[in-house]
């Protein structure tokens, strides 16, 4: 549901002598975006001196979004309906031209493709707001919507293909080894010296920026947004704690409409000097209180764990790939787990940058095994430092198809997540409901070994093999307790399947 402000605030929509006509549209589907846009002052500094917002009614709930400044004299509110009837609003600014104007418009039901946003469900795993499942098996591509539109549409094709649902990406530009060059656009107009206008923001940035959300969306992808980084040349990770919180009401207001948005408040967190934890801890109230949606919430860390059991923290967002802590974390935080950053597929001169296929696929298969998540990168060397991990373009590793065949594996056999089997000397998971277990062998395999299955039950066995996504039935039925003989190689998986 979204953020009901106090049954006074109805009183509002009983004053206001102008109706909003024009290019607003008179309907939207569930979860859609409905944009309100209005003409007022160009004079002066719109960003600091105009405050703009609007009230959504239905019935008796009442929504208050803050609107923004898109420059040319053009304010606008952007709201995401949740719920299908005849909404009502009214705008609410310091400026008279800008105040009071209502109007009115349809939501309808979602189309075929539409779920609605993210949400966490059973504490430890997540799915769509209309209740259709959801399984993040993400990417990482940091700058890809800053690389001019050529490449970026060349990044979408390939997510188009891809078995990825959700984009880790930064909002600022970034810096970094392999991505030195300049970005299309800047967030905050500079100028000839470089130096940053932060008392004004550039809406040509933000507008491309939040195209390339809406492209992420129309392909079912999530955008998991970056909101801070440590990897800057322009001033953008030290800039005043005034100029911070006016991006984020300015980001928030901009595009927490999109269904398909995450926020995450930094990558890296504890590289960046000039913040402290208490700035971050700010970041994340300021975040939760002016998204009237709940979008989901994380942070990304360098060497230092962000405490994720905090209350305003939906899921623990983790660096590493010490999978032998997902019991611990999943104990400890009583939320989904997601290895965000897990080291890439590639081979770069950096530590973190030339794992194999062969070890990316099995990070994928360990950390779902323990009910965890785990997020996908990839640094292979370009002649033109295109590299997937920051750039986007095109994809060279080998791991993405086995990352498809798991996601598939798991999306057929249990859509609603994976929950550690206690007790056991290797990686397993199971359903809720126990109809569905898959025992994952990632250093080595004996050639038999004793399951125990639950009693009430028979199960189909399969020997899977992620690298050469080849499942092999084995024959005969199995409960109870028995054994089972296995290939006796690494890197392997078992899956037991409920018949009755």
């Amino acid at each position: 549901m979204l953020r009901v402000t106090t049954l006074l605030a109805l009183a509002i929509f009983a004053v206001g002598p102008g109706t909003i006509r024009g290019e607003n549209p008179s309907s939207v589907e569930r979860w859609g975006i409905f944009e309100a846009s209005l003409k007022g002052p160009e004079t002066g500094n719109p960003f600091l001196d105009v405050t703009f917002g609007a009230s959504f009614r239905l019935g008796y709930r009442v929504v208050d979004v803050e609107g923004f400044y898109d420059g040319s004299g053009t304010y606008r509110v952007r709201f995401m309906p949740d719920t299908p009837g005849e909404w009502s609003y009214v705008t609410k600014s310091n400026r008279r031209e800008l105040d009071a104007k209502s109007g009115k418009f349809l939501c309808k039901a979602a189309s075929s493709s539409n779920h609605g946003p993210v949400r966490v469900r059973n504490t430890y795993h997540f799915g769509y707001e209309d209740g259709s499942p959801y399984l993040p098996f993400g990417t990482t591509s940091y700058a890809w919507a800053h690389q001019g539109d050529k490449l970026e549409e060349q990044t979408l094709q390939t997510l188009r293909d891809s078995p990825f649902n959700k984009m880790r990406m930064c909002v600022f530009p970034k810096s970094y080894v392999y991505n030195t060059n300049e970005p299309q656009y800047y967030p905050f107009p500079r100028d000839s010296s470089g130096k940053n206008d932060f008392t004004h923001f550039n809406p040509e940035f933000f507008r491309h920026f939040e195209g390339r959300i809406r492209d992420l969306m129309n392909l079912g992808i999530e955008a998991d947004l970056i909101l801070f980084h440590p990897y800057d040349r322009w001033g953008y990770q030290s800039m005043p704690a005034e100029v911070d919180d006016r991006y984020l009401h300015y980001l928030v207001a901009r595009v927490a409409a999109f269904r398909n948005v995450w926020w995450s408040m930094a990558n890296e967190w504890d590289f960046m000097k000039s913040k402290k934890l208490s700035d971050f801890d700010r970041f994340f109230h300021i975040v939760q209180e002016t998204d009237p949606y709940r979008h989901l919430r994380s942070i990304h860390n360098g060497t230092i764990l962000y405490d994720h059991s905090k209350p305003w923290v939906t899921h623990a967002s983790i660096q590493g790939d010490d999978f032998s802590k997902d019991p611990v974390y999943l104990s400890d935080y009583k939320k989904p787990v997601v290895w965000d950053e897990c080291k890439y597929e590639g081979n770069i001169q950096r530590r973190w940058g030339n794992i194999s296929a062969e070890e990316m696929t099995r990070r994928f298969w360990r950390g779902v095994t323990d009910g965890a998540y785990v997020g996908h990168g990839e640094t292979y060397l370009d002649p033109a430092d295109i590299l997937w991990w920051s750039k986007g373009g095109v994809l060279h590793g080998q791991s993405p198809t086995r990352i498809a065949f798991l996601r598939h594996l798991i999306q057929t056999r249990a859509p609603d997540g994976l929950y550690p089997v206690p007790n056991q000397k290797y990686a397993a998971a199971s359903t809720r409901d126990g109809s569905f277990y898959l025992y994952y062998f990632d250093l080595n395999q004996p050639a038999e070994m004793d399951f125990e299955l639950p009693k009430n039950g028979k199960f189909k066995a399969e020997i899977i093999d992620p690298w050469t996504m080849t499942t092999t039935a084995v024959p005969g039925e199995f409960g109870e307790t028995f054994t089972l003989k296995l290939p006796g190689k690494p890197y392997q998986a078992v899956a037991f399947e409920k018949l009755r």
